[in-house]
């Protein structure tokens, strides 16, 4: 098998995640201390929680939302339900990075670093087929990189 400079596989195959995928678990900045809190969220249960290790703080909160005047139990990401900045999110060039958890950073790591890339039984609305241009193109896989290194020691 073969690596690149970052150690990782030239070579990668998609596993058709969506987005809503990784969404359940959001690493965000702790409204507290802004260190790494996570919030999640229980669609059965109606009930979304934002947790910090580092102080303590805690919230609960009922998952309903607003959204275009209708408020519902909407599957949103877990952040949404708490005014947070997401923890794995920064400028790129004249865009956005992000990833809502260290799962979605790892698949979107390997899917940058890999030069092989390959797809199977698409359907239009993988993560992968939805990422914007910026992150498919071979002239930002070693800024992007690096970024992600960056981002993952935050």
């Amino acid at each position: 098998m073969q690596f690149n400079s970052f150690g990782m596989s030239l070579r990668f195959q998609d596993q058709n995640f969506r987005l809503k995928d990784f969404q359940e678990e959001v690493a965000v900045a702790c409204p507290k201390c802004h260190k790494k809190a996570l919030a999640t969220v229980n669609y059965e249960e109606k009930k979304a929680k934002l947790t910090c290790t580092h102080c303590g703080f805690h919230e609960i909160k009922d998952s309903l939302l607003t959204y275009l005047g209708y408020t519902a139990h909407y599957k949103a990401e877990a952040s949404a339900y708490f005014d947070v900045e997401p923890w794995y999110y920064a400028p790129f060039k004249n865009d956005i990075f992000f990833a809502y958890n260290e799962a979605h950073l790892l698949y979107l790591e390997q899917y940058i670093g890999a030069k092989l890339r390959e797809h199977k039984d698409r359907t239009h609305f993988t993560l992968l087929e939805k990422l914007p241009k910026f992150y498919h193109e071979a002239k930002n896989r070693e800024a992007l990189l690096k970024l992600i290194q960056k981002l993952k020691k935050k």
